[in-house]
């Protein structure tokens, strides 16, 4: 056997605890392993060949993590679907992605029965996770009577997650069928979280803060449980639920957003400093760039712990660790040893040290293709490079800084403006809860700044409220970037993860009229 990966560790260690779902239930590696074998045997009975795939609607659960498993050991794909989906777009991914198998929870049965019946999905294929689902069996009717034993003919499987896509209906991104045995793939995964400086086992116990729908959600959980580390799982995410569990396990590790910080940071501080918090070692973000104040006030409070990385669902990145961000502040750091980054004009020309152009990425000799659209797949690449779509810079050292997507930046009066710096600019202020900014219509010059502001709590939203912003921006910002106008929201459109659905905001300004970008 080798030296890690689930399957192997789970054989040599049953005991060991391997996952604490939500409710603080506790699963062995032996009976986690036993569960997901189960799956596989049970599904192939159902007639699923390797390329197959199974589609879930789940909270972060036990059952989601045996669907990554049964996966990843019988040559499926996982296509992992965002549960605040309705059932027209569930029913899309379903039919698109060709699923043979669907795992709902009865949290989100309506929507997934509906769907189900869109996309006139097969009945034995329809499984109700924690509760009853009209037309769906039971999940643990997919298990029942099943052996333990690890399934024979085992092959590698794959995620498929479908992007959220800036136009049009999201697509699913699809890599070429592995062609290393499941165990070492295994290793391989958890290798990756080497770069980061975490090692096998060493007593490091993982929190999973957002939902496993999100690429790199399940890809750090998963790495974790190959490398024998506990997971605990978060189902509905709070600052103080955070805290609290990290003192409970002794969690070392974590990946997270930006806007979690924010929220942990508004925490009382008596809140924050009751708890014991000398366990941590690694925690982990990335998706979408953090502003610099919070990041520094994160730095302060729990010390050298926070490394930052830059990827896409497609591929990736770049890595910095807490002493190099401290020395080059905003940058999300230097290319991963297997992975390349260019900077290039809208010309694909390479663009000089400081000057800000689309951002493309090679990871060593890793595909994908956009599944069912080959020009979209097309657009994304050049020259063995990919790119989302980011907008950045190279420094003289080689260090990546992000200015934002390019589909979010402003062009007011043929000036390129960046969102992400507004917004950073804004959530340093004591009054503001959460913030995004994006442009509207403007008929001399073309958009202007229009900032949507939540304000932190007890604060009143007002004129007075949106004066004493302003003038704030003014203070740390060139005229041309100063929001005209602001605001004010209850709630910002954010999903679990802190992801904001900023075309929410933005589209209505924007009816009936087309945007440059």
């Amino acid at each position: 056997m080798g030296e890690f990966g689930f399957w192997n560790l789970a054989q040599s260690d049953p005991a060991h605890l391997a996952l604490v779902d939500p409710d603080g239930g506790e699963m062995s590696a032996g009976e986690l392993l036993a569960e997901c074998n189960r799956l596989v045997h049970g599904l192939r009975a159902l007639g699923l060949k390797p390329g197959d795939t199974i589609a879930t609607v789940l909270p972060n659960s036990a059952a989601m993590i045996q669907a990554y498993l049964a996966v990843m050991q019988a040559g499926w794909y996982l296509v992992p679907i965002n549960y605040h989906l309705t059932a027209p777009e569930i029913a899309y991914i379903l039919q698109d992605s060709g699923a043979k198998a669907f795992l709902c929870h009865a949290r989100h049965g309506d929507a997934g029965a509906a769907a189900a019946k869109e996309a006139s999905f097969a009945t034995d294929g329809r499984f109700a996770v924690g509760g009853d689902i009209e037309g769906f069996r039971p999940f643990e009717e997919a298990k029942q009577g099943q052996p333990d034993s690890l399934p024979e003919d085992r092959a590698t499987g794959d995620i498929m997650n479908y992007t959220a896509g800036t136009t049009g209906r999201p697509k699913g991104v699809r890599r070429p069928s592995s062609q290393a045995d499941p165990d070492t793939n295994a290793e391989l995964n958890g290798y990756f979280l080497m770069l980061f400086g975490i090692m096998p086992r060493d007593n490091n116990v993982h929190l999973v803060v957002s939902p496993l729908y999100h690429t790199a959600v399940l890809r750090f959980a998963s790495s974790s449980l190959h490398m024998g580390h506990t997971i605990v799982l978060m189902d509905r995410w709070t600052p103080e639920g955070t805290l609290e569990l990290i003192e409970r396990y002794k969690v070392s590790t974590s990946h997270m957003v930006p806007t979690q910080f924010h929220r942990l940071l508004a925490l009382p501080e008596a809140e924050r400093e009751k708890r014991d918090l000398s366990s941590l070692r690694c925690m982990i973000h990335s998706a979408a760039p953090c502003p610099i104040d919070v990041k520094r006030r994160m730095l302060d409070w729990w010390g050298p712990t926070i490394f930052e990385y830059y990827a896409a669902t497609e591929g990736g990145g770049t890595l910095v660790t807490p002493e190099q961000w401290l020395k080059k502040p905003g940058t999300v750091g230097t290319p991963w040893p297997i992975s390349q980054i260019r900077v290039l004009d809208d010309a694909n020309a390479e663009v000089p040290p400081g000057t800000p152009g689309t951002v493309w990425i090679k990871m060593g000799d890793f595909s994908f293709e956009y599944h069912k659209d080959k020009e979209k797949t097309e657009k994304a690449k050049h020259d063995g490079f990919f790119t989302v779509g980011d907008i950045g810079y190279l420094d003289e050292d080689g260090y990546l800084f992000l200015c934002d997507r390019k589909i979010d930046m402003i062009i007011s009066g043929g000036v390129n403006i960046y969102p992400a710096e507004i917004e950073g600019t804004l959530l340093a202020h004591p009054k503001v809860g959460d913030a995004a900014v994006f442009g509207i219509p403007h008929d001399d010059w073309g958009e202007e700044v229009k900032a949507v502001v939540e304000p932190s709590a007890g604060v009143a939203p007002g004129d007075e409220l949106e004066r004493e912003l302003i003038a704030f921006c003014s203070e740390r910002l060139a005229k041309y970037k100063i929001p005209r106008t602001i605001d004010f929201t209850t709630e910002m459109p954010r999903d679990p993860s802190g992801k904001l659905y900023k075309r929410k905001l933005r589209d209505p300004y924007w009816a009936g009229r087309e945007r440059a970008i």
